[in-house]
């Protein structure tokens, strides 16, 4: 998608979310809230959803698309990287992430993005996949990190 229209559609997205947010306090279903519009309107999106940090294991939360990973192993994929570095991951290409967890093979690039508690422990990440190789950047990583500032 071309980088305009991209920006564009976050922006809607993002106003669009956050007034759908205000009508329920609960986190699961704010989390699912998103993972459904992000899910249903970016073209890229295969897979979209949350990996919550319960008992030091990264568990499925709310998503949208293929069936995933119920748990990911411990310390291994681009998920437990971004937990353990706090800080948004973008994969071009998963074949050559070290460790990289197929839930589905057919995901072939990735972003994911920590979510950060008020004194900055990440309790949870945003896993985004497509099945295309290079389907994320620097604009898909901000506007996302916006979106999810709203949890």
């Amino acid at each position: 998608m071309e980088k305009q229209k991209k920006e564009n559609r976050y922006k809607r997205l993002y106003l669009q979310i956050n007034e759908l947010l205000k009508k329920c306090n609960d986190e699961t279903a704010r989390m699912a809230t998103i993972s459904a519009v992000l899910y249903n309107k970016m073209d890229h999106f295969f897979w979209c959803g949350f990996y919550r940090i319960i008992d030091y294991e990264l568990i499925v939360g709310p998503y949208q698309g293929p069936l995933a990973c119920q748990i990911l192993p411990k310390d291994k994929g681009v998920c437990w990287a971004s937990v353990n570095q706090k800080k948004t991951i973008i994969v071009s290409d998963v074949e050559k992430f070290p460790n990289h967890i197929a839930c589905d093979s057919r995901s072939k690039s990735e972003i994911v993005i920590p979510l950060k508690n008020k004194i900055g422990k990440v309790f949870a990440v945003f896993d985004v996949d497509s099945n295309e190789l290079n389907s994320f950047d620097e604009t898909d990583a901000k506007y996302l990190e916006n979106i999810l500032n709203l949890l």
